[in-house]
């Protein structure tokens, strides 16, 4: 089966417009959009007040492997094998991920801490995950793997 939403045609600008207001009605109290050279939204970053205090979570997209994703699926049409396609595809899956998300905080099946810490960054800006990606996850492991030597 072809990516998810690889025909969509919901505008970028429409998407995230719909992620932010998903987002303020969780009570972000501060949405930021991030563009890349070619005016295209490239991320998100929100804030919400928790019981903890502040938390700044940022949501990329990774608009050129959804490209390289749609140039490779021969089951896809030319006509759909675009940058922008890739990111109208991006963006309606992050708002699906988020869309879902939300549900299960209203749900009250988790909490915010429980499906957004990856994407919570420290005040330097680096988000979880990339922390985590530095240390090798390290302090997740049960066991380690011996690291391959670089080529």
């Amino acid at each position: 089966m072809p990516i998810l939403n690889y025909t969509t045609e919901v505008s970028v600008p429409k998407t995230v417009a719909q992620i932010e207001q998903m987002l303020a009605r969780a009570k972000a109290n501060a949405i930021l959009k991030e563009y890349e050279n070619d005016g295209i939204v490239s991320a998100l970053s929100f804030r919400v007040e928790t019981e903890f205090g502040l938390l700044t979570f940022h949501l990329p997209t990774n608009i050129q492997r959804v490209y390289q994703v749609l140039v490779r699926d021969s089951r896809i049409s030319r006509a759909k094998r675009t940058r922008d396609q890739a990111a109208r595809i991006a963006w309606r899956i992050v708002k699906d991920w988020v869309e879902a998300q939300l549900a299960m905080i209203e749900a009250g099946l988790v909490d915010l801490h429980q499906v957004f810490p990856p994407y919570a960054q420290d005040s330097s800006g680096r988000t979880f995950y990339e922390l985590m990606r530095e240390r090798r996850f390290q302090p997740l492991l049960l066991e380690a793997k011996e690291s391959k030597p670089e080529a």
